[in-house]
């Protein structure tokens, strides 16, 4: 059977954009369907406006540290619209990037939202098309609670386009994004309250990182709220919003706003008229070639809920067509990816944190410094760096990284690439660092902070 197309993708995120590109540069003939932003979350509501936010929220810090070094900045003051529209301007200016790569690669781009009609046949407004595959990529979106007054609560979404900054909001969560925006909003001058269900907020992160975090983001004025949640949120009069915790507290505050989990974005794809596997989190089943239950149908990224980070889609794009369209082995390696927390300070990770290393290993060397950031002992801040380093002690090797402080995403990054290696403590140790950077630490921890096992 001839088809409008080899391959349909729908989704022009980060993973399905680098899949339709390399398909159509291996010789496929390729249409990409999306029915929001060029880009996905990534460039629109996710990585890089929230790291626009975190440097803009990083100012009043460095204005707050110039006294030290001699500087009278004098009254300073923040304007939201600038920040946001400026934002704006930068992910516009994405969006055409991305559209100049699928036109650049002779990828057909359709606008409008994609329905899967069967195995092969897709449609989009009042338009069908066939495809021998059919790749679906399209991502996650925003959860927000099932709570009486629902509709006053904002995502993530939103929160990059608020009308005006407010003074006082309420962050409800306890995963990265979370703990990421209750950082932005408090550094760009709100006071800033973060709720969160369980004892302690970043699930499955290094007890010693978890701890860390908490105290520096208490030095710095967030109202951390733990075994809490909110009940329902009311709007007053005035315009503000009465929020009633499980507690019995209220508090009364200019914005709310959920990070409660994303869900992957498959309302209304029409995979009910496939045999495509969904699990109990809304994740479409893949086997280890992305292919689903559809033999035809293939998905990558957020939507298969394995690790949700844009270089893991992108990796798992280039795979997936590698293996199409030019016989190559799909050969994604999901250890040791280092991941990173924009929280304020940063928090970065790779490899094992101490807890998922004493189930897997018997004999462990736990090496871990605590210390000032040399730029504060001028700047008068508190903050302090953690970082950590985790040792299995039958081969040396290191088998897991964690640092909280300044720039940590920057330093795990290259540490990262020796992990992959097979890096041992020895070879850390043999490892002259460079001097004087926090960096340094990392090869200069010479004395067990405590051994396991």
């Amino acid at each position: 059977m001839k088809y409008d197309y080899d391959l349909f993708v729908i989704g022009a995120g980060s993973g399905g954009v680098r899949a339709s590109r390399m398909a159509s540069q291996l010789g496929a003939k390729v249409a990409v369907a999306e029915d929001t932003y060029l880009g996905g979350t990534c460039v629109n509501v996710g990585c890089v406006p929230k790291k626009l936010f975190v440097y803009g929220s990083h100012v009043s810090e460095e204005i707050e540290a110039a006294a030290g070094f001699g500087w009278d900045i004098g009254k300073a003051e923040f304007d939201w619209a600038t920040l946001r529209d400026n934002k704006t301007k930068e992910v516009e200016r994405l969006n055409g990037i991305y559209k100049g790569i699928l036109s650049g690669a002779g990828v057909e781009l359709i606008e409008g939202r994609a329905v899967i009609k069967d195995a092969h046949t897709i449609a989009v407004a009042d338009r069908e098309f066939t495809a021998e595959r059919i790749l679906v990529a399209v991502g996650g979106w925003p959860k927000v609670p099932d709570i009486p007054g629902a509709e006053h609560i904002i995502s993530s979404n939103e929160a990059f386009y608020l009308e005006s900054f407010p003074k006082r909001v309420m962050v409800l969560g306890g995963g990265y994004i979370a703990v990421e925006f209750a950082g932005i909003f408090n550094g760009l001058g709100a006071q800033t309250e973060l709720i969160y269900r369980g004892p302690m907020f970043l699930r499955g992160f290094d007890e010693e990182v978890r701890e860390h975090i908490k105290t520096e983001m208490d030095q710095k004025g967030i109202n951390l709220r733990f075994n809490n949640n909110i009940v329902c949120v009311n709007k007053l009069v005035s315009g503000e919003f009465e929020v009633e915790l499980t507690d019995g507290t209220k508090s009364t505050v200019d914005c709310v706003m959920a990070a409660t989990g994303r869900s992957p974005k498959i309302e209304g794809l029409g995979l009910e008229n496939t045999s495509i596997v969904v699990d109990s989190r809304g994740c479409i089943e893949v086997d280890d070639s992305y292919q689903t239950a559809e033999p035809s149908i293939y998905a990558v990224g957020d939507v298969i809920g394995r690790m949700e980070l844009t270089p893991v889609a992108l990796a798992e794009g280039m795979a997936l067509v590698r293996h199409l369209y030019d016989d190559q082995p799909i050969n994604v390696d999901y250890d040791n990816i280092a991941t990173a927390v924009f929280s304020q300070p940063n928090i970065a990770t790779v490899g094992l944190t101490e807890e998922r290393a004493q189930e897997e290993y018997s004999k462990l060397a736990i090496y871990s410094s605590s210390f000032k950031h040399m730029k504060h002992t001028l700047s008068g801040l508190p903050e302090r760096t953690l970082m950590k380093i985790i040792v299995d002690r039958e081969t040396d090797r290191v088998i897991g990284c964690h640092m909280v402080g300044s720039d940590a995403g920057e330093i795990i990054q290259g540490i990262a690439i020796a992990m992959k290696a097979g890096a041992t403590k020895a070879h850390f140790d043999q490892t002259i660092g460079i001097h004087p950077t926090a960096a340094e630490e990392f090869v200069t921890m010479r004395e067990a902070t405590r051994l396991i096992g």
